[in-house]
């Protein structure tokens, strides 16, 4: 079983850039894949970024795709979501989740983190 823990949410400005950071506990981190996803009120959830265990594939949301980068750092046991020219519209709160299915990208995610909120102003 592994535990998640968002960090790195915040308030910026519109064209602004924030990188959020997700620690996981254990010591199979390197077994898993890794996702970020985002939920506004009122909405479902929206698969934002992917990246396989391996680190050597990532996949992308078409609306972040450029301005959004997955990265992880398996010796930290630490996945990062990097994000580049923020729009009001990325507005919310961020979750990762962590998959050890061995299928990339993974269908389901079992384990999910509290989430951490973005909020980007006009």
């Amino acid at each position: 079983q592994v535990q998640l823990v968002e960090s790195g949410g915040g308030l910026v400005q519109a064209g602004g850039s924030l990188r959020l950071s997700c620690a996981a506990s254990g010591r199979i981190f390197s077994s898993y894949s890794m996702g970020w996803f985002r939920r506004t009120p009122g909405k479902d959830r929206e698969f934002v970024a992917s990246i396989r265990w391996t680190g050597d594939n990532m996949n992308y949301a078409d609306s972040v795709k450029g301005r959004f980068t997955i990265s992880r750092e398996n010796a930290k046991n630490t996945v990062y979501l990097r994000m580049n020219s923020l729009k009001p519209e990325d507005t919310a709160v961020y979750y990762c989740a962590a998959d050890r299915s061995g299928t990339y990208p993974p269908l389901t995610y079992a384990y999910w983190g509290p989430g951490t909120q973005v909020t980007v102003s006009s």
